[in-house]
């Protein structure tokens, strides 16, 4: 039987992908016969036409259920990308009706001073473009953007990700440096502190995020460095809002956090980065899109060009100030 483009296009209809989709979230007939509201014998049916159209076994039956196989996989995230497309294509065509040149939909890390900037420059230059930012850690937030739910993710650009099988279906785009940083109160005694070594803050209260982050493995490294034990945190918190609240009001404490965080809370007012030598780096800070013949969609590119204007390079000692990006 034909398996051509054209084919697929004639016999295929955007029911059989969400056929695909919901066998493989669901793991059994019932379950996804449930969600579609179909009878098991119309759900084996038409999972037969689309393994027909494709002229092969899509999913392997036992009697724990079904499970993709590597073609299976292979067109179910086909199947959830123009799913996903095509929620975005009635989203974008909503917002035209309404005067709106379009939505972009972000995914980023919880706290950044540069995606908000970024937005705002973004709606001075285009006022009818919508923006929706979905916020949390970037490995979900680039499943989400695989599964066609999100435009664009602005996050680290880690080893973890450039080396996963991921990576071909992903158009990393460095944007702007990234560092540990140390903030305190205004009236910690460090903030008065014009020089220091990771190993003076050695037996200072920690905030720090779980061991699970890149900001924490920087801070465990930072002290290992110097041939000491990293010291375990007096407050282990992942929120960024918590962060920024218990070193205000604990001003014993001090906290470890990316650069991009600080530049947030040292806007906010009531802390101080304390200079600590030497700098821990952090992998680069980026904007992930899919890969496509096409290349990003133009509020992607504007978004990604406003990024680059606002951000601003971590101080080094040689500079003595902050400088933009060029």
């Amino acid at each position: 039987m034909s398996t051509s483009p054209d084919y697929l296009v004639r016999r295929l209809r955007l029911r059989h992908l969400e056929l695909l989709v919901a066998l493989a979230d669901a793991g059994t007939m019932r379950a996804a016969a449930t969600r579609l509201h179909l009878s098991q014998p119309a759900l084996s049916k038409m999972l037969g036409e689309v393994e027909a159209g494709f002229g092969a076994r899509l999913f392997e039956r036992s009697p724990q259920g079904l499970s993709p196989n590597a073609l299976g996989k292979a067109v179910t995230y086909r199947a959830r990308v123009m799913l996903g497309e095509l929620a975005r294509g009635k989203d974008e065509v909503d917002a035209l009706r309404t005067g709106a040149e379009g939505v972009l939909r972000v995914g980023t890390l919880s706290v950044t001073a540069a995606v908000p900037q970024a937005v705002v420059q973004l709606r001075e230059r285009m006022p009818g473009a919508r923006v929706q930012i979905q916020e949390g850690r970037v490995r979900e937030m680039v499943q989400r953007l695989l599964d066609g739910e999100l435009d664009c993710v602005f996050g680290a650009i880690t080893p973890e990700l450039l080396t996963s099988g991921l990576l071909p279906l992903l158009q990393p785009e460095v944007l702007l440096e990234d560092e540990l940083c140390v903030l305190c109160a205004v009236g910690h005694a460090l903030a008065r502190t014009r020089q220091l070594r990771w190993a003076d803050l050695h037996a200072v209260p920690w905030v720090a995020p779980p061991k699970d982050t890149l900001v924490r493995q920087a801070l465990m490294t930072a002290f290992l460095n110097e041939g000491l034990e990293p010291p375990e945190p007096a407050i282990e918190v992942l929120s960024s809002v918590t962060v920024g609240s218990v070193i205000r009001l604990a001003p014993t404490l001090v906290a470890a956090v990316r650069f991009e965080h600080a530049r947030d809370e040292l806007a906010r007012g009531g802390v101080r980065r304390v200079a600590v030598a030497p700098v821990m780096p952090l992998p680069l800070l980026g904007l992930y899109t899919r890969r496509a013949t096409e290349g990003p969609a133009p509020l992607v590119q504007a978004f990604a060009q406003a990024i680059r204007k606002v951000g601003v390079r971590p101080r080094t000692r040689a500079e003595g100030g902050m400088r933009r990006v060029s």
